[in-house]
């Protein structure tokens, strides 16, 4: 092992360490236990990736997996991958499978819950898209809505009927609104990027990235694609959201880069007002956008597509005026996101130099680290994300778990 992979270790471990003992649910929010964002479900997945990588006793992630599921798992129409039976469902498919006898009876019970939430959901989209009326993120986005369902599909139940409703909604969602909606794209939503109303954002807004945009449905229809699971029309909505990208696409010096987000303004003009300053993240960033359109490129065998996109990753993780602006460790915003996405990308890529910035990534993240661990425990925003991003640089290979499905880069 090399000095960075070695002290990647380390502090995997210390964190597995700080992170010993869950808390109980919270009387007041007995439900935040089931949240993958920052609730036990999602510092678990540290807990079984420890577990099952680097040695750990079972018995601390088993009480994390049995904290998160504590009490009644929401099946709610509000939940979603990240929160309730959706996040629970996930963390159930990550242990081993001589740990099964004592998920698997859970696991069955949780999945059924998501498929039903599936099909009401899928129902509650298309009929909202047939009235013509606009989207919310909480619909189609990959923390909350049918995005984030659908990838927990695709990993446990890929040939279901679930999981190609979901698929044929995102081809819907791709489809310009009807006349009513004077051009708008399909996945343009009615609230601000902040969920609410302002007067910079007069009848809503339309979102380019992973988290919450248009890139997360792309990162699941290649996903499943690559897979071979294709629904009528799945082709096409894959090209449609590429030539939206390709229409939003501002070029610089270092390389091309997306806005976070569009107004009706910059939609009736073409043109784009804000200056670039944003930070190469997963969430919102050209990290997750190039992803996405890296792995467009690959489900439909296009290599111009995949090369364009790893070039413009390799660009923006290359550029220190871009990196300057990434001023944590996060899963979501920081490098920890940044480091596990572009392990991800150089696995697949054509462009040999992507695995060449790895290195210079994992020291960044580490150093990063330790002059500013994280002091949540979250997995979104905390320290469990970070960690599991180290443990992928401590031990220079893919999850054993698997977890990353959930940011869809896998």
């Amino acid at each position: 092992m090399t000095a960075t992979t070695t002290s990647a270790s380390d502090t995997v471990l210390q964190v597995v360490r700080d992170l010993a003992e869950p808390a109980p649910p919270h009387p007041d929010e007995p439900w935040a236990v089931q949240s993958l964002a920052d609730g036990a479900a999602g510092t678990a997945l540290l807990h079984v990736e420890a577990a099952r990588r680097h040695a750990q006793p079972w018995q601390a992630a088993h009480r994390w997996i049995a904290t998160a599921a504590s009490g009644q798992v929401s099946a709610a129409d509000t939940t979603g991958l990240f929160l309730g039976a959706p996040a629970i469902g996930f963390l159930l498919s990550t242990p081993p499978a001589e740990y099964d006898h004592l998920y698997a009876r859970a696991r069955r019970t949780v999945h059924q819950h998501v498929l039903a939430l599936t099909h009401r959901r899928t129902d509650a989209a298309l009929a909202r898209i047939r009235r013509g009326d606009l989207a919310a993120f909480a619909e189609y986005d990959l923390f909350y809505g049918l995005t984030g369902v659908g990838a927990y599909l695709l990993r446990t139940s890929p040939e279901s009927g679930a999981l190609e409703r979901v698929l044929r909604y995102l081809v819907a969602l791709t489809r310009p609104l009807a006349p009513g909606g004077r051009g708008l794209p399909g996945w343009w939503v009615r609230h601000d990027p902040h969920r609410g109303r302002s007067p910079q954002f007069p009848g809503g807004h339309a979102n380019l990235g992973a988290a919450h945009g248009i890139a997360g449905p792309l990162l699941l229809l290649a996903q499943a694609l690559r897979r071979g699971i294709e629904v009528p029309g799945h082709r096409d909505a894959i090209r449609a959201v590429c030539d939206h990208l390709n229409t939003w696409r501002q070029d610089s010096g270092t390389g091309p880069w997306w806005p976070e987000h569009l107004s009706r303004h910059d939609l009736e003009r073409r043109h784009l007002h804000r200056p670039h300053d944003a930070r190469p993240s997963w969430c919102y960033g050209t990290t997750g956008i190039a992803r996405a359109g890296q792995l467009a490129g690959i489900a439909l065998r296009d290599t111009s597509l995949q090369t364009f996109y790893e070039d413009a990753l390799h660009r923006a993780l290359s550029d220190p005026a871009q990196l300057a602006n990434v001023t944590n460790t996060s899963l979501c915003h920081g490098w920890a996101g940044i480091y596990q996405t572009a392990s991800r990308a150089a696995a697949d890529t054509l462009d040999p130099r992507l695995p060449e910035l790895l290195p210079t990534l994992g020291r960044a993240l580490l150093d990063h680290t330790r002059l500013s661990p994280a002091a949540a425990p979250g997995l979104l925003n905390g320290a469990a994300g970070t960690a599991l991003a180290l443990s992928t640089l401590a031990t220079q290979q893919p999850p054993v778990t698997g977890w990353d499905a959930c940011l869809l880069i896998n």
